[in-house]
């Protein structure tokens, strides 16, 4: 019997998702299937528990739920629980398991496919909400040199940063500033605000970019994004979140089906597609 998967999201129609799952269960031969699914702003707990009741073995999660998900998980994997955010869920044995697996995506993506090393590197990531709680821990596992959290509301991102230093040992590397602060260059700046849904430019200066620069949006579309154009101009090399989704699409295909897909390939076709 056909197992069922899904993505949720507001807005969802453009996910790559479901062609991405769809060509892992192809070339690992497991039985899935996989949908885009469209949750009301005000109904994510809801959409949840109808997709356990038709029986669906799992899903992943994308804006704006990733913190509505963490809360309504019964149970959270140790990721999942540091990060107070989940894209990936479990419906096994009566409970929904939480996970995020966009850290170790991100950070694939970067050493992996990109070829930059992140230990000893200054780090700014710009936003304090889901999807930069998702992967601050796998950052601080590479051992850069520094992470600076920016975010518009500073105290958001101070919480953030006490967050953490009450559970790693690599806290002192971790500060917060308002965007108005940042303080650059960086060897990495990654955009994991929503500023790029609505072709917005986050205020970040051209200051936190230098040549050699890796500049990358954790959003993707046909065209490059504002924030990429904009660091692109000051001299940086610049990346959008396919890849980001592609690997951590693998890792929640591991966490359902116990088996890692393979990722370059698909990932070529995608970018020349």
């Amino acid at each position: 019997m056909t197992d069922k998967y899904c993505v949720i999201g507001n807005p969802i129609s453009h996910s790559k998702s479901p062609d991405i799952h769809a060509a892992f269960a192809a070339a690992t031969g497991q039985d899935i299937a996989y949908e885009r699914c469209l949750a009301p702003l005000d109904g994510f707990a809801d959409t949840v528990r109808d997709l356990v009741a038709q029986g669906y073995r799992g899903a992943n999660v994308t804006l704006p739920f990733k913190l509505e998900a963490a809360a309504l998980a019964t149970r959270l994997e140790a990721r999942a629980r540091l990060a107070g955010a989940v894209n990936t869920l479990r419906f096994e044995g009566g409970e929904i398991v939480g996970d995020n697996t966009d850290g170790p995506g991100l950070v694939a993506d970067i050493v992996r496919n990109a070829g930059v090393p992140l230990t000893g590197k200054r780090v700014l990531l710009l936003g304090a909400g889901g999807a930069a709680r998702g992967v601050i821990l796998p950052f601080l596992n590479e051992k850069p040199k520094a992470i600076v959290i920016a975010n518009r509301t500073r105290a958001t991102a101070d919480a953030l940063v006490a967050h953490f230093a009450d559970h790693v040992a690599y806290s002192g590397q971790i500060s917060a500033c308002g965007f108005a602060d940042i303080a650059g260059p960086f060897d990495v700046v990654v955009n994991a605000t929503s500023a790029s849904l609505s072709s917005d430019l986050p205020p970040v200066p051209a200051s936190a970019f230098r040549a050699g620069t890796l500049a990358l949006d954790m959003m993707y579309g046909k065209e490059p994004t504002p924030f990429m154009a904009f660091a692109a101009s000051h001299g940086a090399t610049v990346r959008d979140g396919l890849g980001m989704l592609v690997e951590q699409a693998a890792e929640a295909f591991l966490t359902w089906r116990g088996v890692r897909p393979e990722t370059s390939a698909l990932l070529a076709r995608m970018r020349a597609s």
